[in-house]
């Protein structure tokens, strides 16, 4: 790989979880924010990390004013010889290198933020949920935080698909993507995984914890009765089954994945319209029988 690939490849990297960041905080779009979660992101410069996190871990989010006051102190151009003699010109150049690439890729920020989103359910789409995972595990390592995964996949989709058609599936996943949103907060990540398929990143949360998250979704989709719009037929309720797992010391994405996937899948085995977890009998042993096998 050449060094110019390397660097492209860091850069987008770098610029994916400032993007990121900023739609997870519902932050507006605007080159100054992309500059400090660029920053934040990058590493370069440990002071402004330092100011975000003790206002995020204060306030529980960050305010625009709060920005304001972090590149005044940091990145502001009257700081500029400072942070030439601290870190070089090295974030600048990198800085203006992803705004060129993001502007030619999609020709503005917020169209750019919007690439991030599923365009059905108005959930974050696989790509963002990928980069935020990872991120979030590395978060949790370092501050040794809980973190859980929920995955949920819509039981008898398909056949629901096929008799209903297509239009009123769309319906099904609006309506089970509005119970997922409506029931996660704060820093927590909703996305559509794929197909019917759903994920909820939920930071410095434990095992039980996220059961609970997870049961109250299952509720709120099972207590809708669906209704075709077009000709007004009852079509009843649809349910939801759910796997969660919670992060382990040296997992990544995939192996945190693989687990909740596990849990999902038990539970459609053992009769669907449930959440089961890994610390659940039946998950347990069923594992144990495919790794002894």
């Amino acid at each position: 790989m050449t060094g110019r690939t390397e660097d492209y490849e860091r850069t987008m990297a770098f610029a994916d979880i400032a993007l990121g960041q900023m739609k997870a905080l519902r932050q507006v779009a605007t080159p100054r924010n992309y500059e400090i979660w660029y920053a934040y992101a990058s590493g370069y410069h440990p002071a402004l990390n330092q100011q975000v996190n003790a206002t995020i871990k204060a306030k529980g989010t960050i305010s625009e004013a709060d920005l304001a006051q972090i590149y005044e102190n940091h990145l502001s151009p009257t700081r500029l010889t400072e942070r030439i003699d601290l870190v070089g010109s090295q974030v600048k150049g990198e800085i203006d290198q992803v705004m060129a690439m993001i502007d030619a890729a999609v020709g503005s920020a917020t169209n750019y933020t919007e690439s991030l989103t599923d365009p059905l359910t108005q959930l974050a789409n696989r790509k963002f949920f990928d980069v935020t995972l990872e991120k979030t595990i590395a978060e949790a390592f370092s501050r040794n935080e809980a973190l859980s995964l929920m995955l949920t996949d819509i039981d008898h989709f398909k056949a629901f698909n096929d008799n209903f058609g297509h239009l009123t599936g769309d319906q099904v996943l609006r309506l089970v993507a509005m119970a997922v949103k409506h029931n996660v907060k704060g820093k927590d990540t909703a996305a559509r995984y794929g197909g019917e398929e759903f994920a909820v990143v939920l930071p410095n949360t434990a095992l039980r914890a996220a059961v609970t998250v997870a049961e109250h979704i299952r509720r709120a989709v099972m207590a809708k009765e669906l209704m075709k719009r077009s000709t007004g037929e009852q079509l009843g309720r649809i349910t939801i089954s759910i796997g969660v797992a919670a992060l382990r010391k040296g997992d990544s994405g995939q192996s945190l994945i693989e687990r909740a996937d596990i849990c999902l899948y038990a539970a459609k085995r053992h009769g669907r319209n449930r959440v089961m977890c890994e610390a659940d009998p039946e998950v347990t042993a069923e594992s144990t029988a495919a790794e002894v096998a």
